[in-house]
């Protein structure tokens, strides 16, 4: 025979009881808490795809852009150069410091001087995802988009996602001044 008190406590005891709901309440949340976090990683999952994708798409867009620039603006160089100077005039070498660089964002060029006298160029678009590099310092080219970095002697990659160097770009010094050859 059972006391009241004993049959109030097992009726407070989902196990001894055999009831099923309070049981299954503890087990119920458990899922569901780890529902909302796989659902709040697949968000995060997600999120990352499509900024991802976006960026994928605005590097097409872009690289599509420069290449129909590209093909045009050889055939107007070819064009102007009967007419005037077909190459763009990026400034004066002393516009450039020794150990440093210059950013010419309209034409899409870094110019650097490793050592003096010597100026090297390269692209300033990153090989990792297309941003434009935006900083030279400490004998490197920086972009900002994802920490990648460049020598500014040969435009390898000295650290970050980039995949590969920085493109060489062809410029000619004459009179102390440089100019990005078409």
């Amino acid at each position: 025979m059972t006391s009241a008190p004993e049959a109030a406590e097992r009726s407070a005891d989902p196990v001894s009881t055999g009831s099923a709901e309070p049981a299954t309440t503890p087990i119920a949340l458990d899922q569901a808490q780890e529902l909302l976090d796989s659902a709040a990683s697949s968000a995060l999952s997600r999120r990352r795809l499509m900024r991802g994708a976006a960026i994928a798409g605005a590097t097409v867009a872009v690289g599509a852009g420069l290449a129909a620039c590209g093909s045009s603006g050889s055939s107007s160089s070819s064009s102007s150069s009967s007419g005037g100077s077909g190459s763009p005039d990026l400034g004066a070498t002393s516009d450039i410091p020794v150990g440093g660089g210059k950013i010419f964002a309209d034409q899409k060029v870094v110019v650097t001087q490793p050592v003096a006298g010597t100026y090297k160029a390269f692209s300033s678009t990153c090989t990792h995802l297309g941003c434009t590099v935006n900083q030279i310092s400490g004998g490197l080219i920086h972009c900002p988009c994802h920490g990648s970095e460049y020598s500014i002697t040969d435009g390898s990659v000295k650290g970050g996602p980039a995949p590969k160097p920085l493109p060489p770009e062809n410029i000619s010094v004459k009179n102390n001044q440089i100019t990005l050859d078409s």
